[in-house]
């Protein structure tokens, strides 16, 4: 004897129109975060057969990152909390005497004026990422200081208050230039 039982089956068409209302809502409720990297301005593309600049040892800081994180600035040990002060005093140095806005000490052993100033990195490939954050942070810190002190003399305004004009000097007189390399030891 045959069962005549029939097989019970699903709607499977109010399925799909669940599935993509929840799909619908998934996307509209989740927030898809932005990360934010470290702002930096490439170099230009070099026209020429001969792309190495010439720069004066004395304008030169070299700060070297080695792989356990620790930080030698011109072959010194130093911690990351003085590499502000030290780029600072670098930078602004003012050594040939020729920067009116500048308060260095004029140390003619150290860089001759900001548009000179160049900070050389050295970060061996498996230094801690958070060391050189923290170095790029001190760096970054170290210009915005400057800029603003300059701004505040200059233009007797905060740096946030420039116009773009005044923005682009107050660039100009404390360029952020930077190298940077890394080592494969």
């Amino acid at each position: 004897m045959k069962s005549s039982r029939t097989m019970a089956t699903i709607n499977a068409g109010s399925m799909a129109d669940i599935a993509f209302l929840l799909l619908l809502f998934f996307l509209v409720s989740t927030t898809i975060s932005q990360e934010k990297g470290i702002v930096r301005k490439l170099p230009e593309r070099c026209l020429t057969d001969d792309c190495t600049a010439h720069v004066a040892e004395r304008n030169i800081l070299r700060i070297t990152l080695n792989e356990e994180g620790t930080l030698m600035v011109q072959n010194e040990i130093l911690p990351i909390s003085q590499l502000k002060n030290v780029v600072q005093l670098f930078i602004d140095n003012n050594g040939s005497n020729s920067c009116l806005y500048c308060t260095g000490a004029k140390d003619v052993a150290s860089s001759d004026h900001p548009s000179k100033a160049v900070i050389s990195i050295s970060t061996h490939r498996l230094a801690p990422y958070k060391s050189y954050i923290a170095i790029q942070d001190e760096l970054t810190l170290a210009y915005k200081e400057l800029r603003t002190r300059y701004a505040e003399t200059t233009f007797n305004k905060a740096i946030t208050t420039l116009t773009t004009l005044e923005e682009k000097e107050t660039q100009k007189a404390y360029p952020f230039t930077v190298s940077e390399i890394t080592l494969k030891k």
